[in-house]
């Protein structure tokens, strides 16, 4: 990524405007990789007109994508003040995160295991093939679409239990999933354990069984929290 006073706006293209969704989505991609790579550190203030000109678009787009951030609990907004970047997570913090996908996400692969169709079980087999042959190198430019892929499998799995409220449960939670990747600090360390547990939820989906595919959430929910605090960083 080239730094914001270098990085020219899609909308500065003559002939080519480009809608305030595309600008949007462009800042907010810009923002979440200078937030991954710790280029803006927890407590630091993210300036909406300085954003704007940094990257050659207008404040609009700043502050919707810094909305959308406020969603994954990544900045929070400060009455008066504008946005920080939020702290990276505690201990506390990420117990209780995994203490509540404990409670939803083997529900939402129980309740989704009896409602699975062909056409999205193939799309969960190709999030679990996109999981395997993503780069993981170690700036967030390198495993943005590995993480992409891993979300994508918990948010198919999430709106195939049919139940508004179970897919609204998770939404809540998938919007921390990328800041708890700050928690330790560390990028992804456990590729290899976390495909073979998603293949193993898939599997269990694939057998319509439904108790066999809540298991199978809950123990790689179990393992991700394990390899996450053995990784986390003391303090």
């Amino acid at each position: 990524m080239q730094p914001p006073s270098q990085i020219s706006s899609p909308g500065s293209r003559k002939g080519r405007p480009v809608s305030r969704q595309v600008l949007a989505d462009h800042v907010y991609e810009e923002l979440l990789e200078s937030l991954m790579d710790g280029r803006l550190e927890p407590g630091a203030t993210v300036s909406i007109d300085g954003t704007a000109r940094d990257l050659d678009v207008s404040p609009t787009p700043v502050r919707e994508a810094l909305a959308r951030l406020e969603h994954t609990g990544m900045v929070r907004r400060v009455a008066l003040k504008g946005y920080r970047v939020a702290p990276v997570f505690t201990r506390e913090d990420f117990a209780e995160l995994m203490e509540a996908r404990l409670a939803i996400e083997p529900v939402n692969a129980r309740l989704a295991c009896a409602r699975l169709t062909p056409e999205r079980f193939t799309q969960l087999e190709q999030a679990v093939t996109d999981l395997k042959t993503a780069p993981r190198g170690p700036s967030f430019a390198e495993y943005r679409d590995y993480l992409e892929a891993d979300e994508r499998f918990h948010r198919l799995i999430a709106e195939q239990t049919g139940n508004q409220f179970m897919v609204a449960a998770y939404a809540a939670l998938g919007g921390q999933v990328q800041r708890f990747r700050l928690f330790g600090g560390v990028g992804i360390t456990d590729a290899e354990n976390a495909i073979a547990e998603h293949q193993s939820v898939l599997d269990a989906l694939s057998t319509g069984e439904p108790g066999k595919a809540a298991s199978a959430m809950a123990e790689h929910v179990r393992k991700v929290r394990g390899r996450a605090i053995a990784d986390a960083p003391e303090g």
